[in-house]
Order: structure tokens, then sequence, then C-alpha cells
């Protein structure tokens, strides 16, 4: 009987689906790969141990009743790894060497070369993030070279077939490792897939495409966002050479307001009111965000009862907005005068 679960290993779930299961490897084996910094030989074994059990159907079927396997792999434990060619325990396993190692052996994902992210941090004012602004921020990055628009080549010049690649845009490599020899394709690092190379290169960016310069990106800050949301712009990151440019995050910091708080799409704000305006109703004028207008106060008022403005609020789309609470806050006087107090004493014996 085998101790191991490999639920447990595989940090799934026994009711876990095929595709669950899949996932689950492709991010451990990614993390414990040995031939990675930081990865961890056993736990990469095992790990392709407990997979080859659990992606297959009948051998799930049979770990599942029996807590152990019974078809040719030597006492009911799987193999260790008879090389990846034949998958884990000498089994044909269902998974993709692309997709899994793609970016450590120049697989599937290696072909297409992608930029740096950037991460910026942008502050608001509570009202700026209420109805959203239009910034521009001017950030040092590697950009496409407006000279050549990219290409490397000076204008009006010819290109020629790269002779590394010969034309084919992608070179061969066969890399040795622990689990043998792989054949891999990579895109070729002198023509960057294109095929082909400048005869004479641009002087800006050294035929490279790409170089180093300062780029003013507008951002625009919809309405309605909150502190630490993150924005991103697809694109908006570092370029390379032949590949995608990476993205640019701007992570939004909204500053305090002294008067005002989100709660959802509505805003809060708090107004002091005298005990009298309290007791007879008034009308005093209050500064929004929107401009100053005037609040009719009702008689009666409660201390923190709200009062509602409507569509005073956060835009919501669509013309909507929500609604602005003014929340009441009746003043207590510390002192009174004499006939101040006589007038209280009357109103007592009234029993208010």
């Amino acid at each position: 009987m085998s101790n191991k679960d490999y639920y447990k290993v595989l940090g799934v779930e026994k009711s876990a689906s095929k595709a669950d299961i899949k996932k689950a490897f492709r991010n451990l084996a990614h993390k414990y790969h040995p031939d990675k910094k930081g990865g961890d030989e056993n736990r990469f074994k095992e790990i392709g141990e407990a997979y080859s059990v659990l992606s297959d159907e009948k051998k799930r079927a049979e770990y599942d009743a029996y807590g152990q396997t019974f078809g040719g792999s030597g006492g009911g434990q799987p193999g260790g790894f008879g090389g990846f060619g034949q998958g884990f325990g000498g089994q044909q396993v269902d998974f993709d060497l692309g997709d899994i190692f793609g970016d450590f052996f120049g697989g599937r994902g290696a072909g297409q070369k992608r930029g740096r992210d950037i991460s910026i941090d942008i502050e608001l004012t509570f009202k700026e993030s209420v109805f959203g602004v239009e910034r521009k921020v001017l950030l040092t990055k590697v950009g496409t070279c407006d000279d050549c628009d990219g290409s490397g080549a000076k204008k009006g010049t010819d290109t020629k077939t790269c002779n590394i690649c010969n034309g084919s845009g992608k070179v061969h490599e066969t890399k040795q490792t622990m689990f043998g020899a792989f054949s891999t394709t990579k895109v070729c690092d002198t023509c960057h897939g294109k095929g082909a190379i400048p005869k004479e290169k641009c002087k800006t960016c050294d035929g490279v495409g790409v170089h180093r310069k300062e780029v003013e990106i507008p951002i625009a800050v919809p309405a309605g966002i909150n502190n630490g949301e993150m924005i991103r712009l697809t694109g908006g990151g570092e370029a390379v050479p032949g590949g995608m440019s990476g993205d640019l995050y701007i992570k939004i910091h909204v500053k305090e307001d002294k008067n005002f708080k989100k709660e959802g799409n509505d805003l809060v704000m708090k107004l002091s009111t005298k005990l009298t305006d309290a007791l007879l109703g008034n009308s005093q004028k209050i500064e929004t965000l929107d401009g100053d207008l005037t609040l009719k106060i009702p008689q009666g008022v409660s201390h923190g009862e709200r009062l509602r403005i409507k569509n005073k609020g956060v835009p919501k789309g669509g013309g909507s907005r929500g609604d602005l609470y003014v929340k009441i806050d009746i003043q207590i006087p510390n002192k009174l005068s004499r006939n101040a107090k006589k007038a209280v004493e009357v109103l007592r014996e009234e029993g208010i």
C-alpha cells in the first residue's frame, strides 16, 4: 500500500477534475523543476509520480479503491523518471512539455518575445477619483524607434537574408538536461524572427528597432475608481525587437477627503446642525463635489439621520449616478444663557 496521498501532493481535492489535476501539476512542476533556481528534484519527482497516477483514469480508480496501482509499476509504486519521452514511470502522460516548461526549455511559449511590464503609482484627489481624470505621465523606457518604425533599417534602404537562420526566422538548438537531449526551436536573435536584416542600420537604434527614450503616455482614469485599484494599459510597457511590448500597470492612490466618504456609488458627508434648526427645521447651504447647494433640514430631524440628495454621488455610467447622503450631527451647546435655559425648562415642562 502506498503511504502517499497523491491528492495532497498536488494540492487538489479527491473530486478534482482531470483539468484541475493537470493545472495543479503544471504549476507545481514549474515551481520545483530541479534545473530552475529554487527547484527541488525530490519534490519534482514526487509531483510527477502523483500526476502519472491521477492523470490516468484506470490508475486513479485503482488508487482511489486500494491506495495503490497494479499495472507495471513494481509493487504498487509508480516509477520515477524514465525520461520524458515515455512520461513518468514509463507511462505516456497526457501533458504538453511546451505548455509546462515552455519558458524554461524554449518550447511553445518561447517563440513569442515579450517586453518587460512597468508599474507606476499615481495619486488622485478624492474628487478626481469620483469623476475620473485625464493624466499624462512621462516615462523613460525602451520603445519602438520612431525613425525606422521598428524595422531597424535606415529609411529608403533594402534588407538582406539573415545568414544565421537563412531567412527562416528560427534557429534550432539541442539542450542536454538531466532527462536527456531536447531539440528546441526559437526565434532567431539576429533578425528577431523576420528572416531578414537591414543592409544599412538605422543610426538611432543601431538596427535593433527599439531604443531607450522618453515617452509621454496619456492615462484615462475612470470615474469611481477606488484607492489601491490598478489600471492596465496593454502594450504600455517596454518594447522588444520582433516581439510584443509589455504592459503598463498604474496603481491608484486616493487622498482622503475631510468632508466626504464613499459607500459604493454613494457619497456620505457630515453636517453640523444647531439644536434649534433640528427642532424647528431650516435651510442650510452645503458644499458638495458639484458645487454649493441649499439643503432643507426638516423639522424634528434626529441626530445621525441621513438626508438623501439624489444623483449627486459617484457616476455609474449611462448618465446615472449614486446619491449623496448628508448625516446630521446635532450640536448640543455646553453652556446656556439665562433666557435659553428658561426656554429649555419650558420645553421640559411640556414633555419635549
